[in-house]
């Protein structure tokens, strides 16, 4: 039997689309045949076949506005998109250290992205009768670590709900919108926390990797995910192939949160 995901031919949009899961993403749809086009602060050297880069800030609205109109003009319309663009830089200390400034911060790189994107692109999508939205979120928001991701995870549980009423409103439209929440992804910034902490602790790396996955609560697969595993995933979801799949949330975390 063939697994061909039928992308050939569609068209996307990837944010954050250099590094770790976005970069992976990128090659991943770019293999199935997929016309990409991806945001980045700083339009790479290279880039897969079939990927296309512009240079923008998507935590602004400027920048958002402007990745929407090339995406426009450059493919016509789109088919998929899928927001990938996600991080935090709130400092560690609890509630008493996030200023107004760093919530603000944290919900315009986490959930504003998103909105504003979807509210640019989704009248194609609406016109065309059908397409797939993806928003990254993370089992943060049902985890958080009270010492250094509130903001995070409270952002992305944010992503989350609005991410569900979307799908209500528009699934009537053919458009099926559906959230991806990994657990630890060893992408480069976790292998470099892994060797920061490692030094701290006076260990190695892999002894970095399991003091996250302590902090985590322990990964019952014994690793973190893999870049290419959440990509190979979010191919998947926005293909043929999963058609009937909209609404909800598929966890990919080697088991961290636990279920009844």
């Amino acid at each position: 039997m063939s697994f061909d995901l039928e992308l050939g031919g569609r068209r996307a949009l990837v944010t954050a689309g250099t590094r770790g899961v976005g970069a992976a993403v990128v090659a991943a749809l770019c293999d199935a045949g997929v016309n990409v086009v991806s945001t980045a602060r700083s339009i790479p050297d290279t880039a897969p076949m079939g990927a296309h880069f512009i240079a923008a800030d998507i935590s602004e609205a400027d920048g958002c506005a402007a990745v929407a109109s090339a995406v426009l003009q450059r493919l016509g319309g789109v088919d998929i998109i899928v927001n990938v663009l996600g991080g935090s830089s709130a400092p560690p200390g609890g509630f008493a250290k996030l200023t107004d400034e760093v919530w603000a911060r944290e919900l315009d790189l986490n959930l504003m992205p998103a909105v504003r994107l979807d509210r640019a692109l989704l009248p194609s999508m609406i016109k065309q009768a059908s397409g797939v939205i993806i928003h990254v979120t993370s089992i943060q928001h049902e985890l958080p670590l009270p010492e250094s991701t509130t903001a995070y995870a409270a952002a992305k549980a944010a992503l989350s709900t609005y991410s569900k009423s979307l799908s209500k409103e528009v699934a009537p439209n053919g458009i099926r919108v559906v959230r991806v929440s990994p657990g630890w992804v060893e992408t480069e910034a976790a292998v470099a926390l892994a060797d920061r902490l490692a030094a701290d602790a006076g260990t190695d790396r892999e002894g970095g990797k399991q003091l996250i996955m302590k902090a985590l609560g322990g990964i019952p697969l014994g690793r973190p995910a893999r870049p290419r595993e959440v990509a190979d995933l979010i191919a998947f979801l926005v293909s043929p192939r999963a058609g009937a799949i909209t609404g909800t949330e598929v966890t990919i975390d080697g088991g961290t949160v636990h279920t009844a």
